[in-house]
């Protein structure tokens, strides 16, 4: 028997016998302890659900890898049927979409902190503040030291999701072998990464023996599609936003529509147009990145800190490519990587059994015992191979972790280096103004920066096109709103 199927046992042994010990069991009914304002405590009912459906995207592992192992694990440990709806992970939020037009909900989804606010906005997602507040859960992640985090995604008091992970961030990993065979160093500055990008696009930094058939950097489009939108190429953004955040004086504004953005456009045009780019990053996915990083095309990939240090690197092996990366730290003009706001689990609106959901679904995912080891790793692998939650970023910490030892050099530097030189993203909640235009603002401003980046158009006859469109007077409406909060 191996190893993981052992350790699967004796997790489910000593859950039920927790379980059992402390009257709180899986059975068929439970409690929810609700601190109410004025020190009023009142407990509701969670009835045990009989089933419940889940919407999430690639970061559950998929089918082919082992999805219908975690399924029946976890069927055994919690007693519950679980029907996953898993569309494939580029086209997760078209789907999610699609689901909410059609009002056919799920019981809880995963969403990105750009679709959590515009959902709550519409009363799509239940509250989930009279659950949460003085249960386990909440107790759990204030003893972890995490309270922060929850706090970080509530809207006007209120709670619509809890996520299980640290919202983490990307940081800039570079192939030691083509700075070394271009003879350079890691940059400081944006010249020296310039200076990078230029030497990796003409010179032979792969040493095939041919110059210019590669390229400096790619990423998944010029602007991400969900908070902090930068967190891809955050060396030509800089200090430019391209949406909404708030400055020190408390008060939001619209970064697109500051000077610092038309600084970042220009210096990524210049990149595009000297090649310095993949000519297709408008239209990447963030598998197309990866993939073309394995065969060794470019050299400059910001992608997430902590697990993926690793997986790049063993990647690059598998492809028979030298597999040594370095972190980069933000350059002098970036400051400082962003960290967004994690993927939020949210119970909808539809669901019948909200208390039972939170205590039989979210409450398992975070308690630090045998349910949440079987959403950190994979159930089919023995190499504690990450599954949804990465141990390194868990909001409530895995008491025994099993795979605590396996964490690499290149994870914790990672991971080290991103934590020290980060900071946490805004999260503008959704106001009238803001579910009303932002999805067709963002769409505008995604066209300018294509027009300008790719198609080299002028700056200024771009933005005055912006306007002529009414993204200034959307802008101005969601920043109004926002300011009245």
């Amino acid at each position: 028997m191996s190893r993981k199927k052992i350790a699967f046992l004796l997790s489910t042994v000593l859950l039920y016998s927790t379980l059992a010990g402390c009257g709180s069991a899986l059975g068929s009914q439970g409690t929810v302890s609700a601190g109410i304002t004025g020190g009023t405590t009142v407990s509701f009912s969670a009835d045990k659900p009989g089933s419940i459906t889940m919407m999430v995207d690639g970061t559950l592992i998929t089918q082919e890898n082992g999805r219908d192992e975690f399924e029946k694990q976890w069927e055994a440990l919690t007693g519950i049927d679980l029907v996953i709806i898993q569309p494939e992970h580029d086209i997760y939020y078209d789907e999610v979409a699609k689901v909410f037009e059609s009002g056919d909900l799920p019981d809880v989804v995963l969403l990105s902190s750009t679709y959590y606010t515009s959902y709550a906005a519409q009363d799509m997602l239940c509250d989930l503040m009279p659950f949460y507040s003085g249960s386990e859960l909440e107790k759990k992640i204030n003893a972890a030291g995490n309270s922060a985090l929850i706090d970080g995604i509530k809207i006007n008091g209120r709670l619509f999701g809890i996520t299980p992970t640290r919202g983490n961030g990307c940081v800039t990993y570079i192939k030691k072998a083509w700075l070394d065979n271009v003879g350079l160093s890691v940059p400081k500055n944006y010249n020296e990464y310039m200076n990078m990008l230029k030497a990796f696009t003409k010179e032979d930094p792969d040493g095939n023996g041919i110059n210019g058939d590669t390229y400096g950097v790619s990423a998944a489009g010029l602007i991400n599609n969900e908070a902090p939108y930068v967190n891809y190429l955050p060396e030509f953004y800089q200090d430019a936003y391209p949406s909404f955040y708030k400055k020190d004086d408390g008060s939001w504004v619209d970064g697109f529509t500051e000077e610092s953005m038309k600084a970042a456009l220009s210096r990524m045009r210049d990149a595009y147009s000297q090649g310095f780019m993949d000519k297709d990053i408008v239209d990447n996915g963030t598998g197309d990145c990866r993939d073309k990083y394995y065969e060794n095309k470019y050299g400059v990939f910001t992608y997430w800190a902590g697990t993926w240090a690793k997986t790049l690197s063993g990647k690059l092996v598998e492809a028979g490519v030298d597999g040594e990366i370095v972190t980069m730290p933000p350059l002098q003009e970036t400051g400082q990587y962003l960290e967004r706001v994690a993927p939020v689990w949210c119970i909808t609106s539809k669901c019948k059994n909200p208390a039972g959901v939170f205590k039989y679904f979210l409450e398992t995912m975070n308690d630090g015992g045998a349910v949440e080891e079987l959403w950190t790793y994979s159930p089919v692998s023995d190499n504690y191979s990450k599954n949804h939650i990465d141990h390194l970023l868990a909001v409530v910490p895995l008491e025994n972790d099993p795979g605590a030892g396996s964490i690499t050099k290149e994870q914790a530097a990672a991971l080290k280096l991103f934590n020290e030189n980060s900071r946490m993203a805004d999260l503008p909640y959704s106001t009238d103004a803001y579910s009303l235009y932002n999805d067709e603002l963002m769409s505008l401003k995604k066209e300018l920066i294509k027009k300008v980046v790719v198609d080299g158009e002028d700056i200024e006859a771009a933005y005055a096109e912006f306007k002529g469109a009414n993204g200034d007077y959307m802008s101005q409406a969601i920043v109004d709103s926002l300011n009245a909060e």
